[in-house]
């Protein structure tokens, strides 16, 4: 039986729904928001080849009339060439206001489809369709979309809501381990930032939600979909506490920077070694006992996933270079880092009270590991 979220934001409010085969019943569940023009259906060539069959069969089972756009794999297609290509295609298809374009595929086709549809005719309905764990444990809720520039990663975008989200979790065996492993980089992000509970949970179950475990992991999904919905419902344009969800990511977003978005590093990845490096820098500042660092540390590299800066296999360059990737981080304010820090396991807060050396600190000793 699915599982259903709800996001709550007046009359924007919308549902996720969690379950094993929703992609072949995708038809039905989109069909009270379609209307008599085309579902535009935005996927990537991977994810064409794995689900796009099903997916229209679904959609034909429905009576409902689609166009297909298929963008390159990987993160590098989040960039202006690609999105004014999108852009374009979808209007020689000659969509109305009441169009809905469908994101099928994991962040980086929910990221560009989710600005496409913010800017087609001054905003067209948007569905989510996530086809990887990070996608449907974070990146296709709560509406932030974006393509990355040169001076940084999701520069450029909006918050823009879908109507619609539908997280077949049987899709998810279909991925090679290494992207399980970088969508649980997030999951874990939920624990740390408020849910001690569930980070326990995650040192027991971890390895059964990566390796596949039905229930295991989409209790995993629901958890991790709850604790955002919740968030966004209360901040949903990120002027308070939805910056907690950034826990980790000053640091991964200037690792994404410095490998150039080459598909050499995922996102998951990058954010593994910076939710260990916002515990470090938490332990640095007197604000966490050593015990929980070592403790988040630990289940990182128990279940796979890198813990160091050397881990990632890039060029991170020094940590001026780092320092300097951050400061074109979403979050700065009147010019200065603003970090998601902790007090201990699920205990997350914000901060712009970090002094320069302490940082630098931090960083030589993870780049000298």
């Amino acid at each position: 039986m699915s599982e259903t979220l709800r996001v709550d934001l007046g009359d924007r409010s919308y549902d996720i729904l969690i379950d094993d085969g929703l992609i072949d019943a995708a038809g039905q569940h989109l069909a009270p928001h379609a209307g008599a023009a085309p579902l535009l259906v935005v996927t990537d060539e991977t994810v064409a080849g794995l689900h796009l069959g099903r997916f229209e069969s679904s959609l034909d089972a429905a009576g409902l009339a689609h166009r297909r756009f298929v963008l390159p794999s990987g993160e590098a297609t989040k960039n202006f060439a690609e999105l004014q290509r999108l852009v374009e295609a979808i209007l020689e298809t000659g969509p109305e206001r009441s169009s809905i374009l469908v994101a099928l595929g994991g962040g980086v086709v929910g990221d560009i489809a989710g600005v496409a549809a913010s800017l087609v005719l001054r905003g067209i309905g948007f569905v989510q369709v996530p086809t990887t764990l990070l996608a449907q444990v974070d990146s296709a809720v709560g509406g932030k979309t974006a393509i990355n520039a040169p001076r940084g990663k999701n520069l450029i975008g909006a918050f823009y809501q879908p109507r619609l989200v539908l997280s077949d979790t049987g899709v998810l065996d279909t991925l090679p381990r290494r992207e399980r492993l970088s969508g649980y980089a997030e999951i874990v992000k939920y624990g740390l930032i408020g849910d001690p509970g569930f980070f326990e949970w995650l040192e027991e179950n971890g390895r059964s939600v990566i390796d596949g475990d039905g229930d295991a992991r989409k209790h995993a999904v629901r958890k991790s979909c709850a604790a955002k919905a919740a968030v966004v419902s209360g901040d949903e344009t990120e002027r308070g506490a939805r910056a907690l969800l950034n826990l980790g990511h000053t640091f991964a977003h200037a690792l994404e920077a410095r490998a150039r978005y080459d598909g050499a590093l995922l996102h998951g990845e990058a954010v593994a070694v910076g939710l260990v490096l916002a515990f470090a820098l938490s332990v640095e500042l007197g604000l966490c006992p050593a015990g929980d660092a070592t403790r988040v540390r630990r289940h990182l590299r128990a279940v796979g996933l890198p813990v160091t800066v050397a881990d990632l296999g890039i060029d991170a360059g020094g940590a001026e270079d780092l320092v300097a990737a951050m400061k074109h981080d979403k979050k700065v304010r009147d010019g200065r880092l603003t970090f998601i820090l902790a007090r201990g396991i699920g205990e997350a807060f914000i901060t712009s009270d970090v002094e320069a050396s302490s940082l630098d600190r931090v960083l030589a000793g993870a780049l000298a590991e």
